[in-house]
């Protein structure tokens, strides 16, 4: 894909990787929509995203639970940049714990936002991205769509989900020129449960690394698909 003028929405981009992918967007000419649930936030990503790159930076409040701001989110896109050619599915959340401990309020919310938000996205940006004769849809997953592990349920239950999501989406709109890929990141240096980045943690795979698959994979040529990526640490402490 020529990125060049062409238009992008990162869902949970006001920090680590989904603002570590929108920065190698604008680097590239695109326009990026960004979005998180904060609108102060959004307001200083879009502040400091201004200067980079060629591309211009539009943001919105989008909490991806919500279909209602899912559509306002994609309406912004356009209305900013006149159309979406690429989405990526970002935003995620992880609450951990024991099945008998976690309240059915967390369950829920790791599912919707994890796997109903992905949905909502997609739902909305597809007619889009149509629109422009094709595009692609990277959806960020994790190797635990493929690895369970105890207290780990309702967050393996909704990567599973989601990679299954994103093969039977693949096989749907690829003849319409709209590529679905979906990325597996083992342990990342970023946001995330009430994980901070460290220094401690450099043996972790950093933001910048899934930036640059991504990158990748809108650079691959049209004829080809990656539609599966797993990347994890190269050198993990031993156990």
């Amino acid at each position: 894909m020529n990125m060049q003028g062409k238009s992008a929405i990162v869902t949970g981009s006001t920090k680590g990787i989904g603002r570590a992918i929108a920065e190698a967007l604008l680097r590239e000419g695109m326009n990026v929509c960004i979005s998180a649930r904060h609108a102060e936030e959004v307001e200083r990503a879009v502040t400091e995203l201004g200067d980079i790159g060629e591309g211009t930076v539009a943001g919105a409040v989008c909490d991806v639970r919500d279909y209602d701001e899912v559509k306002a989110l994609v309406d912004h896109a356009v209305a900013e940049f006149g159309g979406v050619d690429v989405l990526i599915n970002n935003a995620g959340v992880g609450i951990f714990g024991r099945v008998d401990e976690m309240t059915p309020e967390d369950f829920r919310a790791v599912l919707e936002t994890n796997l109903f938000g992905v949905f909502y996205c997609c739902h909305e940006a597809i007619p889009q991205i149509r629109k422009r004769g094709g595009g692609y849809i990277i959806n960020i997953s994790s190797l635990a769509g493929t690895n369970a592990h105890p207290e780990m349920a309702a967050y393996n239950a909704s990567k599973f989900a989601l990679n299954g999501f994103s093969e039977a989406l693949m096989q749907e709109v690829r003849q319409e020129g709209i590529k679905v890929s979906y990325i597996m990141p083992g342990s990342v240096n970023t946001y995330f449960g009430d994980d901070e980045p460290s220094d401690d943690q450099s043996w972790q795979l950093q933001s910048e690394d899934i930036a640059r698959v991504v990158l990748d994979l809108l650079h691959h040529d049209e004829r080809s698909l990656p539609s599966r990526v797993e990347i994890r640490p190269s050198k993990p402490p031993k156990k």
